[in-house]
């Protein structure tokens, strides 16, 4: 039966009334009016519809441009030659607004704890906390979170992922959101695990212990890692060979559909084991010599006694038959009737066996418990910082999201949990992961939680074992755009775009091996130093200077790279100016 859309007839209507109007009216500002009104009526009718609110760092982007300034005594350095790690200090609006323009499709993993909005002072909306009684409290939170996630997409490359922790305040919103944003077909999982054992016991009819984690891919070309078959089902192999390798028996008769010798007839074959000998054949006919010989027949006896079948073919048993052994079925054993078992291998040959990965995680090691653990062995306290993830949640989705290269964005960093995580990781399983951190100075947490946990890292508190890696900490500077010079403004942002290359490359712009010119007469001193040319291996250049041939032919001589510096970091805050 077919239904009448009745909000459609009444839109239809109030819009053929509108055009009507429309007919009698002159007035330009009255038939904007209406025609805004013709737009609200025809906007999306299905999905997530909110009360659209603006931020003070809204406001604050409209008349200054951010850009960022190192903090040089709190960097990290245990090689220069290797990347750097970030942790960008500042509203996270500003810091994504700047890795738009350097990292615009170069993420690959992002991971975000947002303010799950309880209204327990946890969500702060401009200068206001937001309370449960706020009657915009919902539209607020997808107000900010919708700018940040918009970015957050742009920012992914086209195998790249999210994952979002939220709990159920906000959690069905943020689906909705997410599927606008990413696209319904972009939806990979909402994965659910126990947070708190014990479950939160307050006024509520039911102990609430989990929380939910909502992944999304940018586009379909990305593919989740599987887990090695132990990490789900190590108590089933659980036998070893010689070798010390793992395995577990399974039986090699078929079983199920098309189970009996008629199915498959040629997979009927007879194979011989000696008792005495402990010798062990296959054949493809019966033998007489063998039964002569001591050797007892193992056919593919069925448990009702008729006739089955084998898994493997004549020519497979025979060219495994190493890892295929003899074994008295249990309901037999008095009668010592054999079958034949497959040991079967986790490493089977040289191709790991794998399994996707459950959406329901009960992992003692996940929860608040053991998040709280791994906070408090960095020597903080449990009112230094409140709800920190488990080090080993995010250790589990770096096993299922990342390859060895991968670079990790969290941009509600927190305490720097994600930070630890990578770098845990990459020493205990391999790999040059990175990692990109933005988070706010509220309450000195940047400085006194976030850096110091990673500073800690570093040094091996938890494990006493030192962790190598480089790290760079910016915070969030500004530059007028109120400006009516248009090259004041462009030197401005050039002196500034040291730090933005740096950010974009991972490198350290230490003005020996690795240099900056934003003016020819630098760049001519430079390019006629013997000294200086010897130890420098790449050079970045203002887009203004053009390189002579001489300077072209010098460089390429010393093999040092030249990279002009890309005007696109700050080409429309340039373009605004006239």
């Amino acid at each position: 039966m077919e239904t009448t859309n009745l909000s459609k007839i009444k839109r239809d209507k109030m819009l053929h009334t509108i055009n009507e109007i429309k007919k009698n009216i002159t007035d330009e500002e009255t038939l904007n009016n209406l025609s805004l009104i013709e737009n609200e009526l025809t906007k999306k009718k299905y999905g997530l519809i909110w009360e659209e609110h603006e931020e003070r760092v809204d406001k604050e982007l409209e008349t200054q441009i951010p850009t960022f300034e190192e903090v040089k005594d709190k960097e990290i350095v245990s090689n220069y030659d290797d990347k750097f790690n970030f942790l960008l200090e500042g509203d996270n609006l500003h810091s994504l607004y700047l890795l738009e323009k350097t990292h615009k499709n170069k993420i690959d993993v992002i991971y975000i704890d947002p303010p799950y909005n309880t209204g327990n002072n946890d969500f702060t909306y401009g200068d206001e906390i937001l309370s449960r009684d706020d009657e915009f409290k919902h539209s607020k939170w997808l107000s900010f979170m919708e700018k940040r996630l918009n970015i957050a997409k742009k920012l992914l490359n086209d195998t790249g992922v999210i994952f979002v922790s939220i709990d159920d305040n906000e959690m069905f919103g943020l689906k909705l959101l997410m599927d606008d944003i990413f696209g319904e077909s972009n939806y990979q999982a909402t994965i659910t695990y126990v947070r708190k054992t014990s479950g939160k016991q307050d006024s509520t009819n039911f102990a609430k212990s989990t929380e939910y984690i909502l992944v999304y891919s940018k586009t379909d070309k990305w593919i989740c890692n599987k887990l090695e078959a132990d990490e789900r089902v190590t108590d089933r192999y659980n036998k070893k060979d010689s070798n010390g390798k793992a395995y577990r028996e399974v039986d090699l008769r078929k079983t199920g559909t098309g189970d009996s010798r008629e199915d498959r007839p040629a997979m009927f074959y007879p194979f011989y084991y000696n008792e005495l000998t402990k010798d062990f054949i296959v054949s493809n006919i019966e033998k007489n010599e063998y039964k002569e010989n001591g050797y007892i027949e193992i056919l593919p006896i069925k448990s009702d006694g008729s006739e089955g079948r084998w898994r493997w073919g004549y020519e497979t048993a025979q060219k495994n038959l190493n890892i295929l052994i003899p074994k008295i079925m249990p309901k037999y054993k008095n009668e010592k009737k054999y079958t034949v078992y497959e040991m079967d291998y986790i490493d089977k040959k040289e191709d790991v066996r794998t399994v996707k990965e459950h959406t329901s995680w009960d992992r003692k090691e996940f929860n608040s418990d053991n998040a709280i653990t791994d906070f408090t062995k960095l020597g903080f306290s449990n009112k230094d910082f409140s709800f920190p993830k488990s080090v080993e949640l995010i250790k589990h989705i770096i096993r299922l999201s990342t390859n060895e290269n991968s670079l990790i964005l969290d941009f509600f960093a927190g305490s720097g949990t994600t930070g630890q995580a990578v770098e845990e990781y990459n020493k205990e399983f391999g790999g040059n992961r990175h990692f990109i951190l933005c988070t706010n100075n509220e309450n000195n947490i940047c400085e006194k939680i976030t850096y110091n946990r990673l500073l800690k890292t570093h040094k091996g508190i938890t494990n006493d074992r030192q962790i190598d890696f480089n790290l760079k900490y910016y915070k969030t500077s500004y530059i007028p755009r109120m400006n009516n010079d248009e090259s004041n403004l462009h030197d401005n942002l050039l002196i500034n775009i040291k730090n933005l290359i740096q950010l974009e490359n991972g490198i350290e712009i230490d003005n020996k091996k690795i240099r900056i010119y934003l003016n020819e007469s630098e760049l001519d001193e430079f390019s006629i130093n013997e000294k200086e040319l010897s130890i420098c291996d790449k050079i970045y250049i203002s887009s203004d200077i053009l390189l002579t041939s001489e300077q072209e032919k010098t460089f390429e001589d010393n093999n040092i790279e030249v990279y002009v510096i890309p005007e696109y970091y700050f080409e429309d805050e340039i373009m605004e100016v006239a």
